[in-house]
């Protein structure tokens, strides 16, 4: 049951850029490594800058492809799962991070696969 579409996805894209620089200052992330904080914001900027770029419907310039934007976030939730264990991130740090790993996981995991013209939609 894959439902998250292109349109969808570039909806989200905008707020979870934001929520990933506002969330740590808000949540006080940083207190287990400082890391756990700048991580976030940095991943936030690259994300807001991603989404201005990519080829769907709420990007400005419309210069990277779609399928490469889905890889990017992939990637980004493996290390959001991965960085509490490698940087020693404990308690809301942790939680935080994993979170948000499984979350983008999910959605990425979601995301309907789009038909050509020439496609006819899979049956299930």
């Amino acid at each position: 049951m894959k439902f998250v579409t292109k349109t969808i996805h570039a909806y989200l894209d905008y707020p979870v850029a934001l929520s990933l620089i506002a969330l740590p200052f808000l949540l006080g992330l940083g207190s287990s490594n400082p890391l756990a904080l700048t991580i976030s914001v940095a991943t936030g900027v690259a994300a807001f800058i991603l989404t201005l770029l990519t080829d769907h419907k709420t990007g400005a310039f419309r210069v990277i492809p779609y399928k490469v934007h889905l890889l990017v976030d992939f990637m980004v939730a493996v290390v959001f799962i991965l960085a509490p264990f490698i940087l020693s991130f404990e308690g809301l740090d942790a939680y935080y991070y994993l979170t948000i790993g499984a979350t983008v996981l999910v959605v990425v995991g979601l995301h309907k696969p789009e038909t050509t013209v020439n496609e006819a939609p899979a049956m299930s």
